[in-house]
């Protein structure tokens, strides 16, 4: 009897995050306000691979998983895969020590090595631009597999039908919001993440992973 009452308090007690990581998720946190898989996200929610997540204009989401964190920029719509992320459009910035990889369309973005690595990836119109912040990151797409040195960036071209179908499906229809027309703007918006996840993984108002460095 004593046992099944302390099954019933582990349970009680047991975090959400403890669960999601058990499963393979992760934690969202969103600043303003944001969707995922076409629902309003409250202030935070646990996430699963195969989870579309939605900013705004006006909103910024952070996903806060084992040895990894992620700042999706506003006007971005994101499928978490795990320990992957595919871009449909919009912007990352990820800092991760788990080789965390990002794909957008057929370019494909991981880390080099197991050290902490931290790079940021855009998508606009087929179009997406990479840049390596901390450490190499390797970039492949359907001309082969390049390696982006520390502090350099690069830009590669989707698929052309890969672009004219994401043209066509556009974002998810509960969101409703627009996607940035303005390319500097959203390059703009990867700067702010990028200091958005300093301040996160150095002081944020939600946990960062105990396993990161």
């Amino acid at each position: 009897m004593l046992c099944k009452l302390l099954c019933l308090m582990m349970i009680a007690v047991l975090p959400v995050s403890a669960l999601a990581i058990d499963s393979g998720g992760a934690m969202l946190y969103a600043k303003g306000t944001a969707w995922l898989n076409g629902g309003t996200v409250p202030r935070s929610s646990a996430i699963f691979p195969g989870d579309l997540i939605q900013t705004k204009t006006n909103s910024v989401a952070n996903i806060n998983a084992v040895g990894s964190n992620v700042v999706i920029v506003a006007d971005s719509l994101v499928k978490f895969e795990g320990n992957a992320l595919s871009v449909k459009h919009g912007g990352v910035s990820v800092a991760t020590s788990k080789k965390m990889s990002t794909h957008a369309g057929d370019v494909a973005i991981a880390p080099a090595s197991d050290a902490w690595t931290q790079y940021e990836v855009v998508e606009k119109d087929g179009t997406v631009q990479i840049v390596a912040r901390k450490g190499d990151v390797s970039v492949s797409d359907d001309t082969g597999t390049a390696t982006l040195s520390q502090g350099q960036q690069t830009t590669r071209d989707e698929s052309s039908q890969k672009a004219q179908k994401k043209k066509k499906a556009g974002a998810l229809p509960a969101a409703g919001g627009s996607i940035l027309d303005s390319r500097p703007v959203l390059y703009g918006g990867i700067g702010v993440a990028g200091v958005l996840t300093g301040l996160i993984l150095s002081k944020g108002d939600e946990p960062v992973s105990p396993t990161a460095p």
